[in-house]
């Protein structure tokens, strides 16, 4: 078991980063191998500190979100960038994505005739050096044009002078109980497809970007070439939950104190009251999910219910309930929450804090 940290007030979210370091080098690994560019999506940790440790693994560049998470990134010194969103593009939005091109490489993502031909207009004749990317529709029926509507996207796209360099799709449907190979099929159909039909129309040099945590593993080269997970730098309940991640490969977890006892009626389980409620952990829980988290050092344990500030947890049947005032380490279900909850991460190692990392692009949602 890994020492639990002391000297902090909790909740507070801890990083441990030899497990953080693992997971990085174990993904730079896998694509190397595979023969894939890996390109993570920063969304996750949105903080510079880990995209530089990713890049240093051998990441190709940066994947985000927004606009504002690029403008962190570039700031920090990251020099290609994708947006990989459907951006709507207004003026101000041209100017700052002109803005990040003094900088850095940064591409965009588009997925109709409309958005693309709204960004050539408002980046006007400096169009060309926002290259675009254009995403398809896999099954997980989000975003992205069908495989079939690729090209008349990108022919918008090359007629508002805007340079086509690639499409992308995110399997999303892999998020659940054994749904990772079918989606995993699913991506390579719609993206062969796709990537055909642009060939044949005469766009080439084209990079084909997928992916997700729960479908990297099953990811191999051939017509994907750059992978964009973001989840695997940290783990959380749901890869857990999936069989994606062990215990010991979590690497972020929320340090609570138990501040309350329930005792069950006959027959009943004992409950327990932590203080990292809906506000460090989030709130979401997939219908498939056992729980609000889990206890990394409690694997039969499950977060039942959350408040704002309270977190209840279904303590094991023929377990001691631990007294008021044990630390205990929560997995949020959805670690992408919670790092945009708070300002900074304690980054340990051997319960020992070495560093606090801000949260640099929490809130840069535009």
């Amino acid at each position: 078991m890994r020492p639990i940290l002391t000297g902090v007030a909790t909740p507070a979210v801890v990083v441990d980063g030899d497990v953080l370091d693992r997971n990085i080098a174990a993904m730079a690994r896998w694509t190397r191998e595979q023969g894939i560019a890996l390109r993570p999506h920063a969304k996750t940790h949105k903080i510079p500190e880990i995209a530089h440790r990713q890049l240093a693994a051998g990441a190709v560049g940066l994947t985000v979100a927004t606009i504002g998470e690029a403008e962190v990134f570039t700031d920090s010194g990251i020099r290609d960038i994708f947006i990989a969103y459907p951006l709507w593009v207004d003026d101000r939005a041209a100017r700052r994505l002109l803005a990040l091109t003094e900088h850095a490489r940064v591409a965009v993502g588009v997925d109709s005739a409309e958005g693309a031909r709204q960004l050539g207009r408002t980046l006007g004749p400096a169009a060309a050096r926002v290259p675009v990317r254009v995403e398809v529709d896999c099954g997980h029926h989000r975003s992205g044009a069908l495989p079939s509507e690729a090209v008349g996207v990108a022919q918008a796209a090359g007629s508002a002078g805007l340079k086509v360099d690639g499409i992308f799709t995110f399997p999303g449907h892999s998020y659940g109980p054994g749904a990772a190979g079918p989606a995993v099929a699913d991506e390579e159909a719609a993206l062969a497809a796709a990537a055909a039909s642009l060939r044949t129309a005469g766009f080439h040099d084209l990079t084909v970007s997928g992916g997700s945590t729960p479908s990297s593993v099953l990811s191999v080269g051939g017509t994907l070439t750059e992978l964009r997970p973001g989840v695997y730098v940290f783990g959380d309940a749901q890869q857990w939950e999936f069989g994606h991640c062990r215990p010991e490969d979590i690497a972020l977890t929320v340090e609570s104190t138990v501040v309350s006892h329930r005792r069950g009626a006959a027959g009943e389980r004992d409950h327990l009251i932590v203080d990292a409620g809906s506000k460090v952990l989030g709130s979401d829980r997939a219908a498939w999910a056992s729980g609000f988290g889990r206890l990394l050092d409690h694997p039969g344990a499950r977060i039942v219910a959350l408040s704002e500030h309270h977190a209840t947890v279904q303590w094991p049947g023929g377990e001691v309930l631990p007294p008021l005032g044990t630390r205990l380490r929560v997995v949020p279900n959805h670690v992408c929450l919670t790092v945009n909850l708070v300002d900074e991460v304690q980054v340990v190692r051997d319960g020992v804090v070495e560093e606090c990392w801000g949260v640099a692009a929490r809130g840069r949602n535009g």
